[in-house]
């Protein structure tokens, strides 16, 4: 078997048929790990064919290798449920996996977001490289449950193919995703014994609005720029808020923090 596609998933019926029937010429199997989905993520799955497995909750770097030790492929595809491949990528991709000479295992490749129905070129949404395709073996994902990171002594080679990343897809679907993910990485500060100061609260939201909306270029892409860069400067302040909060009570250490992934 040539190329498995390997994801984790929580309830991602929205994003998740696009992103299957970009791979589903690509790949010779699909494995899902899924954290206990209630919507319609494991029949969308099932109708493209593919591998699903329930697995508890562990963190994003431990969910990764749950699915990457069962596929059975030589190269593994890691994408994440709301990321769609191009089609210029999936021929570049292609084009490695056949090379049967090639001693490249490792590739990072771009991600460009599409917010709010927009693809975002700007602001630093536009160039995000995170290693997606590796042979099987040449590498492990770190056990962070969020930020996780690529481990491995191998050369990282570079494809500029895009993934196309469906960050948000409105407005509601942002935030009913972002009071779990500013507690989570108020969380993995915590656990990483990381500390919290009146500049992390007041002043590094509004250094960040500047440096995407204004130095990176952000209000080139237009409303969805100033959005974007706004949000973006709230999420910093709100996480470095809790993780205040739990130095100060211990919020949020004794809440279920079971659910996701995205």
């Amino acid at each position: 078997m040539k190329i498995s596609v390997a994801m984790i998933t929580f309830n991602e019926e929205k994003i998740l048929k696009k992103t299957l029937e970009s791979v589903k010429n690509l790949a010779d199997e699909i494995v899902i790990v899924d954290s206990g989905s209630t919507d319609a993520t494991k029949k969308i799955a099932e109708e493209f064919g593919a591998k699903f497995y329930y697995e508890s909750w562990k963190g994003y770097g431990p969910q990764r290798n749950l699915a990457i030790e069962k596929c059975k492929g030589e190269w593994i595809l890691n994408i994440d449920a709301d990321e769609e491949i191009s089609e210029e990528l999936k021929n570049r991709i292609l084009e490695i996996i056949s090379d049967e000479n090639t001693t490249k295992e490792i590739y990072k490749i771009n991600r460009l977001s599409v917010c709010f129905g927009k693809k975002i070129k700007h602001g630093g949404w536009g160039t995000s490289y995170a290693i997606r395709l590796f042979k099987k073996g040449a590498g492990i994902f770190n056990n962070n449950v969020v930020h996780e990171a690529f481990e491995t002594n191998k050369q990282i080679y570079k494809i500029k193919e895009n993934i196309y990343h469906h960050s948000y897809l409105t407005m509601e679907d942002y935030f009913n995703r972002f009071n779990r993910y500013t507690t989570e990485g108020a969380k993995d500060y915590y656990n990483k014994g990381k500390r919290v100061n009146i500049f992390d609260i007041v002043v590094n939201p509004i250094y960040k609005f500047f440096k995407m909306y204004i130095f990176r270029l952000g209000f080139l892409d237009g409303v969805e720029g100033f959005v974007i860069a706004s949000t973006s400067s709230l999420y910093s302040m709100v996480k470095y808020f809790k993780l205040r909060e739990i130095y100060k009570n211990g919020s949020y250490i004794q809440k279920n923090n079971s659910s996701k992934n995205g």
